[in-house]
């Protein structure tokens, strides 16, 4: 088994069994040179079998298999279109994210993790799913961030392991969770820019974020 199957049937368990979709929710790619290995379309992720994993031509758009990619396939090959430092794509419809971004709020920094490993976060309004309208829109941001959130949608991570993607998708939906909470039981002390910039200084968070590019 190749590493970067190894990775995607590792991560594809991991984000079923954190809750971070249901069903047949979500979808994840990861970059082998010039082809990108996809998540087949209508299928559990956790029941997908090595040789099911879809490639696509990442240049031409190109289908290499019999089995239908990921209804979301447009909106991945943009990412590695635009992001040639990237190797992971994942994209999930976590809970709280969906809820606070729905209602039109956006998810405050509260915690050290969030602004010290992440840099910014993207927040695109409602667009129809798999569609070239929405793959569109996620090419406009995804140069200048790794984390986009999709009101009423979900979230879409990107990183240069699935490793990182998948720990900024943690990170995005335990700060949307840790506001949920704060805000039902008083006003939510947000960290200032100050506050964010010393985290973002530090040398041991520097050190984390290296560790997490690491496919491993």
């Amino acid at each position: 088994m190749s590493n970067v199957i190894k990775d995607l049937k590792q991560y594809a368990d991991k984000i079923v069994q954190t809750g971070l979709v249901v069903g047949a929710g979500g979808n994840l790619s990861m970059r082998d040179g010039n082809i990108m290995y996809i998540s087949p379309s209508g299928f559990d992720l956790q029941e997908i079998e090595d040789h099911q994993w879809v490639r696509v031509d990442i240049e031409t758009g190109q289908i290499l298999d019999n089995l239908k990619p990921s209804s979301e396939v447009l909106m991945h090959l943009e990412c590695f279109r635009k992001r040639p430092d990237i190797t992971a794509v994942l994209h999930a419809h976590p809970s709280y994210s969906v809820g606070v971004s729905s209602a039109g709020k956006d998810i405050p920094c509260q915690f050290p993790d969030f602004p010290a490993m992440i840099r910014n976060v993207s927040y695109l309004e409602y667009l129809i799913p798999t569609t070239e309208v929405l793959a569109d829109a996620v090419a406009e941001v995804i140069p200048d961030t790794d984390v986009v959130v999709m009101r009423n949608h979900g979230v879409l991570t990107v990183g240069k392991s699935m490793k990182e993607a998948y720990f900024f998708m943690q990170i995005i939906e335990e700060a949307a969770k840790v506001y949920t909470i704060s805000s039902t039981v008083g006003v939510p002390r947000i960290l200032t820019e100050e506050e964010c910039q010393a985290l973002r200084n530090l040398s041991s968070e520097k050190y984390r974020s290296e560790l997490l590019k690491e496919s491993k």
